[in-house]
């Protein structure tokens, strides 16, 4: 058990602030009046003047672009997002070894957990590694500690026989673990490649994790290749009737669209910096129901920032204000929780050195997180009564040793892009 001493606990529900000591063990947190606990304890932090909470949940992300920072540029300047995606990540995920694979995990794993984040949902994808890779990645989450929800991207890009790669290993790894069935765009999927994850989906009683309307090509070749929209097609599917289904980014949607995600159970996430990065357009909550939660697209880990992000920017196409801003950032909570999956416990915690220059209260909380608390201030995590960050350094793995092996295999990675053939 550990013990954090002398802290002002908050709760992440209802922004309730108690001045406590706080124990903690694998799978529940005790409140005790400040300074009053004396019971033995495996650890005592002291958490005076500090803020303790429940850790961030990474709504969407993508382990697999974590060896992309600083590549050389593509062999052509893309110039649309259908583009972006051919030169720049197909390229990269055609590329990726199982060794790459995994210390793309172990990377993003290191990255959330620094930034506060002891649970990841990942889209992952590895065509030419694509056996096993699941299992690798969760190994990697589990080494750091973390706690994760994975899929592995099926597609028809490369041909019949990765898309069947993909269809048996999600499958496979279903069998054994909790995830979704992973998908990556409509206008990568044949109506054979939907009929047969629709039927992973109800074997396994799982959801679809699938990009939807990142761009306009998205609705475009839907529209034209099928005679109906994105939304529409998917619906026509199924994928839309489960509350454990998540719709990645929806920005360029026909209000029936909207109307028919609103008036499902499934979930939205919201990937603001990537939106921005592939200058694809901006998301609107319009019509979209409650169900939306944050992520970041792989473009980082640091889930603070997408809040701040889907904050700003959002003034203009989505307007939030601090507090509507914060319960988004912590709707993935929520997602989790109505739909059984395990590891976002109450002893998953994040203990915040954040020295305000202003008074911190329940009414003004989610004014803090929108202007003033990010990732500089996480000091400790717990993940699962675990602490695995320790005044900003990891505990559980060695970083230097992990950083200079990535370091080798992004070279590596590299080199194998510039001899994929691109069609």
């Amino acid at each position: 058990m550990i013990l954090l001493k002398d802290a002002t606990y908050i709760d992440f529900e209802t922004l309730e602030l108690t001045h406590s000591d706080i124990l903690v063990s694998q799978d529940k947190v005790e409140l005790y009046p400040a300074n009053s606990y004396n019971g033995s304890t495996a650890e005592i932090i002291d958490c005076s003047g500090r803020l303790v909470t429940h850790s961030f949940v990474v709504g969407h992300h993508h382990a697999y672009s974590a060896l992309a920072r600083g590549m050389d540029p593509p062999t052509k300047t893309p110039e649309n997002f259908y583009e972006i995606l051919k030169y720049i990540w197909w390229t990269l995920d055609k590329s990726l070894t199982p060794e790459m694979v995994e210390y793309s995990g172990l990377v993003t794993a290191m990255a959330c957990a620094k930034a506060g984040a002891t649970f990841v949902i990942d889209h992952h994808a590895s065509p030419n590694a694509v056996r096993g890779s699941l299992e690798i990645l969760a190994k990697a989450f589990e080494r750091l500690g973390l706690s994760h929800l994975l899929c592995y991207e099926i597609s028809d890009r490369d041909g019949e026989t990765i898309a069947r790669y993909g269809l048996e290993e999600t499958d496979d790894y279903l069998k054994r673990n909790q995830g979704l069935v992973g998908l990556h765009a409509s206008f990568t999927l044949s109506d054979e490649t939907l009929s047969a994850a629709a039927k992973l989906v109800e074997k396994h009683s799982s959801g679809v994790h699938i990009h939807v309307a990142e761009d306009k090509y998205d609705q475009q070749h839907s529209n034209e290749t099928y005679g109906k929209s994105v939304v529409e097609r998917l619906n026509d599917f199924g994928f839309l009737n489960s509350s454990k289904s998540i719709l990645v980014h929806c920005l360029h949607l026909s209000e029936k669209e909207r109307k028919l995600i609103g008036q499902s159970p499934c979930w939205v996430a919201q990937n603001t910096d990537s939106n921005l990065n592939n200058n694809v357009g901006y998301f609107s909550s319009k019509n979209l129901g409650n169900n939306i939660m944050l992520g970041t697209d792989g473009m980082h880990s640091d889930m603070l920032q997408s809040m701040k992000s889907a904050y700003f920017v959002g003034q203009n196409h989505d307007p939030l204000t601090p507090l509507q801003a914060y319960q988004r950032l912590r709707n993935a909570h929520r997602y989790i929780a109505q739909n059984g999956f395990k590891g976002d416990g109450p002893s998953n915690l994040v203990v915040l050195d954040y020295d305000s220059p202003t008074p911190v209260t329940k009414e003004n909380l989610a004014g803090h997180f929108a202007y003033g608390i990010n990732q500089s201030h996480v000091q400790h995590v717990i993940a699962n009564g675990k602490l695995i960050v320790k005044n900003r350094a990891l505990i559980l793995i060695d970083e230097d040793i992990v950083l200079k092996e990535s370091k080798k295999l992004a070279r590596w990675l590299w080199d194998r892009m510039k001899n994929v053939q691109i069609f």
